[in-house]
C-alpha cells in the first residue's frame, strides 16, 4: 500500500466487533476536528448493532485547500485521504461486511472527502 501523508494515522473503532456487527460505519471528521470527536457523535446514534471505525487525518485536516479549489492544489494529500479511506472499508470488507452495509458518514471537510470517495469508488 502506498505511504502517504495520512497512512500511519490510527483508526478508532467502537461499537462492535465488524464481524459480530450489522453494519458498519466510517467517519471522517471535518478540518480541526479529530476521530475520537466522530466517535463521540457515533455514541449519540446508539446504534449498538454498529462497528463504527473513524480514520484520523494527519495534523487533523484532510486536505490544505477548500474542496472547491482545482484537485491540483490539495494533492498528495487528497489522495493519500481517499487512500486511507479505501484501506479502512477495504479493511471492513475484509473482516466479513461487504459495502452495502458499509456506511460512509463525514462532517464539513470530512464529508467532501467521502462524497469524492463515493464518487470515485461508485457501489451499492
Amino acid at each position: 500500500m502506498a505511504v502517504g501523508l495520512h497512512q500511519g494515522q490510527p483508526i478508532l473503532r467502537a461499537g462492535r466487533p465488524v464481524s459480530e456487527a450489522r453494519a458498519a460505519m466510517v467517519l471522517a471528521h471535518g478540518r480541526g476536528g479529530s476521530a475520537q470527536e466522530m466517535l463521540d457523535l457515533a455514541a449519540e446514534l446508539q446504534w449498538v448493532e454498529f462497528a463504527y471505525l473513524a480514520p484520523q487525518a494527519k495534523d487533523n485536516s484532510w486536505y490544505p485547500f477548500s474542496f472547491l479549489a482545482p484537485l491540483g492544489r490539495n494533492e498528495p494529500a487528497l489522495s493519500s485521504a481517499l487512500t486511507l479511506l479505501e484501506e479502512v472499508t477495504g479493511a471492513v470488507e475484509a473482516e466479513g461486511l461487504g459495502a452495502s452495509r458499509t456506511i460512509l458518514l463525514g462532517f464539513s471537510q470530512g464529508a467532501c472527502l467521502v462524497a469524492e470517495f463515493a464518487a470515485r469508488q461508485a457501489r451499492r
